[in-house]
């Protein structure tokens, strides 16, 4: 994406899945190749041998609403967290800026495993909670801090003249933010809000050394008790991979829908 002030093109790369998009042929090819290939091994793999995959296969399916109950709940709270910090990064105000900022700065740095850690055994000393409300936590806590610069960018980018003119219509300052900007924002927000979704959803697989029974876990729990690694580990790669596709395809629909409507 072309920088509008300098020309110069932007290099943008996230933790999330490749968004397959039309005008990327080659990414679309490799999209419906990767897609039809999962699906085919999922289908495969269970007729041909069924032990062990497709015990595999119903060994494993609470893992994956652990998974989606975690994430969800995850992206949920960090959205919130995300807002606060967005605007705080934005603020006049000098105290409220620079704690957001110090938020971002110290979150990003640290590894998302060394804070699963940290809340979970460190913190565990002086307030023990169920694993899963600390894998929420910690999963809401870090990309909260990513949220924060997504929210930042998309409210950057409207344009001052939409605040001034509602500010000249008697609308105050949070006012114009809550019913002006963020609505505006939203749209350029809600794309890397996806990306960071699946980013998330992927990074969910952490959360098994809480003992929180994700896929990963699930997975783990039959590779110790059957010794079929190279099964086990083969299936838990493709119904990650399967997950991922789908929705990297659901946020390129969405992406798609919003240019259109933009354009209208």
């Amino acid at each position: 994406m072309a920088d509008r002030d300098t020309g110069v093109e932007k290099i943008e790369i996230g933790d999330g899945a490749a968004i397959p998009v039309p005008e990327d042929r080659g990414l679309l090819s490799a999209w419906w190749i990767a897609l039809c290939g999962t699906i085919g091994l999922l289908i495969v793999l269970p007729l041909v041998k069924p032990d062990p995959y497709a015990d595999i296969l119903r060994f494993v399916p609470d893992g994956i609403l652990v998974t989606f109950e975690v994430t969800i709940a995850s992206i949920s709270l960090a959205l919130v967290v995300g807002l606060i910090t967005g605007l705080g990064r934005i603020s006049s105000n000098r105290f409220f800026n620079l704690l957001a900022s110090l938020y971002v700065e110290v979150v990003r740095g640290i590894p998302l495993l060394v804070q699963l850690f940290y809340i979970y055994f460190a913190l565990g000393r002086f307030v023990r909670v169920p694993d899963i409300v600390a894998a929420v936590i910690a999963m809401a806590f870090c990309y909260g801090a990513y949220m924060g610069e997504v929210f930042r960018a998309g409210i950057k980018s409207i344009d001052f003249g939409q605040t001034e003119a509602s500010l000249s219509l008697g609308f105050n300052h949070r006012q114009t933010m809550m019913y002006g900007i963020l609505p505006q924002a939203w749209r350029t927000i809600l794309p890397p809000v996806g990306n960071e979704f699946i980013a998330l959803l992927k990074d969910t697989s952490l959360v098994s050394i809480l003992a929180v029974s994700d896929i990963l876990r699930r997975g783990r729990e039959y590779a110790s008790e059957s010794f079929n690694y190279f099964e086990t580990y083969t299936m838990i790669a493709l119904i990650y991979l399967l997950i991922t596709l789908v929705l990297s395809r659901l946020i390129s629909t969405m992406e798609h829908r919003l240019s259109h409507y933009e354009r209208r």
